[in-house]
């Protein structure tokens, strides 16, 4: 039996990249227990917050998430998941790796030397 994951489905599209995010780590081999929790505007109804403590509970317990997307509301709504997780969860960075790829135009260029300049 593999690392139990706590896997947060997301709401709209976030469900389906979950899904495909599931597949292709099964593709390669890594052997994942998948707890599957809720979180996004789709549970507001049944929960009456966009983030149920049982998804958090779960986070904490396992040490280790994959999210799928969940809506963010603007100017009002309900409290953005991603906020809320990083401030239940002291987390500070929202780190999303990026490459460049040589010959693709980017709005970056790959740093060869002396990168701080």
């Amino acid at each position: 039996m593999g690392t139990t994951t706590t896997l947060i489905l997301g709401d709209g599209i976030g469900r389906e990249v979950s899904e495909a995010a599931q597949q292709v780590i099964e593709a390669v081999g890594v052997d994942i227990n998948w707890e599957i929790q809720e979180a996004g505007a789709d549970i507001m109804n049944r929960y009456n917050k966009a983030l149920p403590r049982e998804t958090v509970e779960s986070i904490v317990k396992n040490k280790i998430a994959l999210k799928g997307p969940t809506a963010t509301p603007i100017g009002s709504g309900f409290k953005s998941v991603n906020v809320e997780l990083r401030k239940t969860l002291d987390l500070y960075a929202n780190f999303r790796p990026a490459k460049t790829v040589n010959g693709i135009p980017s709005r970056y260029q790959r740093c060869r030397s002396n990168c701080s300049s």
